[in-house]
């Protein structure tokens, strides 16, 4: 393996391992702004995934750019449904 590979997952199994203390560290309060939050970070990867589908002759990275755009809209589209749904709960209910 290319000492560029070895970096990369070394970084890759770090950051894996500090997201997941961050994220079990929020308090349940939190939840809703910090899913609303990563939705639209997680919209980058729908322009990531857009630029790598870009090509007009179809080939691997074409069509895998392209599975990758579905995937990431219908994670932002599902996350902000969600977060939406959540937030209902909080609104005060009208009397009537």
């Amino acid at each position: 393996m290319s000492e560029a590979l070895i970096a990369a997952l070394f970084v890759f199994v770090l950051a894996s391992f500090t997201g997941f203390e961050v994220i079990n560290k929020v308090p349940p309060t939190l939840h809703t702004p910090l899913m609303s939050g990563s939705n639209a970070i997680s919209g980058i990867a729908v322009l990531g995934a857009i630029v790598a589908s870009g090509a007009k002759e179809w080939n691997l990275s074409v069509i895998l750019g392209l599975i990758a755009v579905v995937l990431a809209t219908v994670n932002v589209v599902g996350g902000f449904l969600v977060t939406d749904r959540m937030l209902q709960m909080f609104k005060k209910k009208a009397n009537g």
